[in-house]
């Protein structure tokens, strides 16, 4: 991968930060990170160029390529004297105790896990000895160099987030920042780390052997020497957004930002009302008055959500919210508990969009398909590609990015991390290209009578589907059983 910036050029993360924040004190610079490999790049790029410390928050971290290799700069960083914190939720890390273990052997390096699951085999028997307790989980995303330099928002670490997966492609938003809020997400994570909620993995007892730091090492120059990882790291390194990094030509939009998170005590059930991250949030954004775009993979509007969304529409509020179809969503029983509510949100006036599945073909085929199809719609991903992206725009002038997903399980079990960006030209360029792109690559929901449809745009052309699209006749009768279900609470 690239190699670190010598020292002497006095290019140090804690440098750049104080530099571009001189002229702004109170203000947050923030650089949107739309692009996988530009995501993926921006953090191999931190964990080079750290000097002192490396704070790290995931709910997802994938023992895959890009995983590993991160997994090795991390590594690499603690040699070179870094102290390192990873925190991880431990709801995903399944079969990774050797590995993690191995990595608080190092000296430099810490890692601890969020409720962790005591019976590390078979795991499942956590659920059935203390449910209430394993089925909350952390969900928040900081990456944090120096104290200075931050990127959160939606992405877990893993191939399918950083556009370098062989089969999935997760359409997925972060924002790189330095100045005022780094500081309130540093504090943060220092609240998680110190919380009775999380638990050093030296604590816990398991069968496996420690992985020797060697073999991290190893498996990560097989990585690189891989023929299909070459190109995507080679990609990564001719990236604009990499020199523009290491030479301090980031071009940031400056704001007030607010820094909106749950009390890890959430994640034990102590956190209720007013300290939960939903109500935060609806007083740092504001009501909206004109417009609000909403993204969301997850959404489950519930009784009281539908009702607020409803006021909204009859105060004239225009709406339109992007979330997963049935054929693209990895989690069907969410999208169960969605569906029940879209004829209503329809009738209320509130546009809906729901990502069509996108695939990869052949240079061939895909020509093909263009020629005969498509016309201006670019198929994406290989085989099913989901939505992972939380964010919404309101009137323009105000920006949500995070780990929030609008649904039961955010609101009430899960802990969440978000900001909210004061910015009328963030706003207006996510709000714009929203509306550029979500026809070419999502269907709009209608109502004819008492029937939903789903238009699919072709360039000039469209196509009425009257059933949900490009799912089985099984996985639509277990949508529909599902939304019978009183469950909302857990989705």
């Amino acid at each position: 991968m690239t190699k670190p910036v010598a020292a002497d050029l006095d290019r140090s993360l804690q440098a750049a930060a104080r530099a571009a924040s001189n002229a702004h004190p109170d203000e947050t610079g923030v650089y949107l990170l739309d692009d996988g490999q530009d995501a993926f790049a921006a953090r191999m790029l931190l964990a080079q160029q750290a000097q002192h410390t490396l704070d790290i928050q995931y709910y997802i971290w994938r023992h895959d390529r890009t995983g590993t290799l991160l997994f090795e700069a991390i590594h690499a960083a603690a040699e070179r004297g870094v102290r390192v914190r990873l925190l991880l939720d431990d709801h995903n890390t399944a079969g990774m105790d050797p590995l993690l273990i191995g990595l608080e052997s190092h000296p430099n390096i810490q890692v601890r896990l969020f409720n962790p699951l005591r019976i590390r085999w078979p795991r499942a028997f956590n659920y059935l000895t203390n449910f209430n307790r394993a089925n909350r989980r952390m969900h928040n995303k900081a990456f944090i160099a120096d104290e200075s330099v931050l990127i959160t928002g939606g992405r877990n670490i893993g191939d399918e987030y950083f556009g370098a997966a062989d089969a999935l492609l997760f359409a997925d938003l972060d924002a790189l920042m330095v100045g005022q809020a780094v500081q309130q997400i540093h504090f943060e994570f220092e609240e998680y780390w110190r919380s009775p909620a999380t638990t050093s993995v030296r604590k816990l007892f398991t069968l496996r052997k420690p992985e020797h730091l060697d073999e991290l090492s190893q498996r990560a120059q097989l990585v690189e020497q891989d023929p299909a990882a070459q190109k995507y790291i080679q990609a990564i390194q001719r990236l604009p957004l990499l020199h523009d990094l290491i030479h301090r030509r980031v071009e940031f939009t400056w704001a007030q930002v607010n820094v909106v998170s749950d009390d890890p005590a959430k994640g034990l059930g102590q956190v209720h009302g007013r300290e939960l991250l939903s109500n935060q949030l609806q007083s740092a954004i504001g009501i909206p008055k004109r417009q609000l775009t909403l993204v969301s993979p997850y959404f489950v509007p519930t009784l009281a959500g539908f009702s607020e969304l409803q006021k909204l529409a009859q105060a004239g509020v225009n709406m339109t919210i992007l979330t997963n179809s049935l054929e693209a969503t990895d989690v069907a029983i969410v999208h169960a508990g969605y569906a029940k509510w879209r004829k209503g949100m329809l009738r209320a006036g509130i546009r809906l969009f729901e990502l069509q599945r996108q695939t990869v073909l052949s240079p061939r085929a895909r020509r093909k398909e263009r020629r005969e199809r498509l016309k201006g719609k670019e198929r994406i991903g290989q085989a099913a590609s989901s939505l992972h992206a939380k964010t919404f725009t309101v009137d323009k002038i105000r920006v949500f990015i995070g780990s929030f997903n609008f649904d039961p399980r955010s609101m009430q079990l899960n802990t969440e991390l978000g900001v909210v960006i004061h910015s009328r030209s963030l706003a207006e360029r996510i709000h714009q290209r929203f509306h550029e792109e979500v026809a070419r690559y999502a269907y709009e929901l209608r109502l004819n009578g008492k029937r939903l449809e789903w238009i699919e745009f072709l360039g000039d052309s469209t196509i009425t589907h009257t059933r949900e699209p490009g799912a089985s006749i099984w996985r639509r009768l277990s949508s529909i059983v599902l939304s019978w279900l009183p469950i909302d609470w857990l989705l």
